[in-house]
C-alpha cells in the first residue's frame, strides 16, 4: 500500500497499442519496476487500438517511471503503421501528471517540463506541454495538439515548434511520433454505448453535449461555432466493431463541475432525438469514488443509502461490455 501521508501524484499515459499483449506487456512492466510507485490499472481497446496505464506514487518515481515508459512504447510501437479508432500523434499519445495528495499544481507543472525535457532530449521524441503546463492558450487543449493527428505530425512540426526535443521529422520522429505532457485536474475518460452502428450519429451526438459544440453555416453563409451543451466534455463518435455498436467516447476533465451522470442523461436525452437509446457505459482507466457516489445519490434521491456504488453502476451501465468491478476501478480503492 502506498503511504497517503506521504506526496503521491498519478500517471494516466496513453499508448498506442491496445491488440500486442506482449508490447502492453513490456512497457507496463518497465513502470512495475520502478520502486515506490504502485501500478494501478492497465486497460488495452483493441478497436481503439490504445491501452492506458495507471501509476502512482512517490512524485519523482513516477517521473522515473513515466519515462521508462515512454521509452518502451517508442522502442516496440511503429507509429507509421500503427492504425485505430482512436486520435493520437505518438506512440506515447499523452502522458499527464495529476495531483493525488500533498502535491500542488505547480509541483506537477515543474514535474512535467523536468519529464518533457528528459523525453526530448535522451530520446528525441518531440513533446508538446498541454493543460496547466502549457505555455500558450492554444496549447492548452489536447484536442489542438493533436490536431491532424500522427499523419499530420511533419506539417506540425513546421507550424508549431515542439516545447521539447527535435524540430525536424526525422526517421526516429516518423517512428515514435510525438508525445503530449503536462499537468492536469483528474480526468474520467467515460464512453456512452449506442445501440447504432451509424457513427455519424454517435458524432452528431459528441457534437450536441461537447463544450466546444460544433462549426455551422449561418444565413450570411458564415462559419460559426455553436457551443454544446455541457462545460468541461470532450466528446467524438466512435465505431465498436467487437460489439457491433458506436459510443460517444468522452473525457470529463472537471467531474466536479459536470457529473458522470449529467453527461449520461444528456446522450440518452440526445439519442431518443435520433430513435436510438444509450445502452450502458464504461470507463477507461480509473475514477474517483465521490463520482460515483454523486451518481448513485442521484439516481436514488438521496445520498444516505449504503449501496450507492451498486446504484452508480446499474444506472450508468457500467457492466454491458465488461463488468464493472470497484475494487479494481476505484482510485480510492487501489491505493
Amino acid at each position: 500500500m502506498i503511504n497517503t501521508d506521504k506526496k503521491i501524484i498519478e500517471c494516466v499515459s496513453n499508448f498506442s497499442d491496445g491488440r500486442n499483449a506482449d508490447v502492453i506487456y513490456k512497457i507496463a512492466s518497465s513502470v512495475q519496476s520502478t520502486k515506490n510507485v504502485k501500478l494501478l490499472n492497465v486497460e488495452p481497446d483493441k478497436d481503439y487500438n490504445r491501452t492506458v496505464i495507471t501509476f502512482a506514487g512517490d512524485p519523482l518515481c513516477v517521473k522515473e517511471a513515466a519515462f521508462k515508459a515512454i521509452a518502451a512504447a517508442a522502442e516496440l510501437i511503429d507509429m507509421s503503421r500503427q492504425r485505430g479508432e482512436h486520435p493520437r500523434i505518438g506512440a506515447t499519445d499523452v502522458c499527464p501528471i495529476i495531483p493525488v495528495a500533498n502535491v500542488t499544481k505547480d509541483e506537477c507543472v515543474k514535474l512535467s517540463n523536468e519529464l518533457g525535457k528528459d523525453v526530448g532530449e535522451k530520446l528525441g521524441i518531440p513533446v508538446y506541454l498541454y493543460e496547466d503546463s502549457a505555455r500558450s492558450a492554444e496549447r492548452k487543449n489536447l484536442e489542438n495538439i493533436r490536431k491532424g493527428e500522427y499523419e499530420g505530425l511533419e506539417q506540425k512540426l513546421k507550424d508549431w515548434i515542439p516545447d521539447y526535443g527535435p524540430t525536424k521529422y526525422t526517421d526516429k520522429v516518423r517512428r515514435s511520433g510525438a508525445t503530449v505532457i503536462g499537468s492536469r485536474f483528474f480526468l474520467i475518460a467515460y464512453n456512452v454505448n449506442l445501440n447504432t452502428r451509424e457513427v455519424n450519429v454517435a458524432n452528431e451526438i459528441a457534437k450536441k453535449v461537447r463544450e466546444s459544440g460544433s462549426m455551422i453555416i449561418d444565413k450570411a453563409g458564415k462559419k460559426k461555432r455553436v457551443p454544446g451543451i455541457l462545460k468541461y466534455v470532450k466528446a467524438i463518435g466512435v465505431e465498436l466493431n467487437e460489439y457491433n455498436i458506436t459510443q460517444v467516447s468522452l473525457n470529463l476533465t472537471n467531474y466536479k463541475e459536470t457529473s458522470m451522470h449529467e453527461v449520461f442523461e444528456s446522450i440518452k436525452a440526445q439519442a431518443k432525438a435520433h430513435g436510438i437509446e444509450a445502452t450502458g457505459s464504461e470507463i477507461i482507466g480509473l475514477v474517483p469514488k465521490e463520482a460515483l457516489l454523486e451518481a448513485g445519490a442521484f439516481y436514488t434521491g438521496n445520498n444516505v443509502k449504503n449501496n450507492l456504488i451498486e446504484v452508480a453502476i446499474e444506472h450508468l451501465g457500467l457492466s454491458q461490455l465488461n463488468k464493472f468491478k470497484p475494487e479494481k476501478k476505484i482510485i480510492e480503492n487501489l491505493l
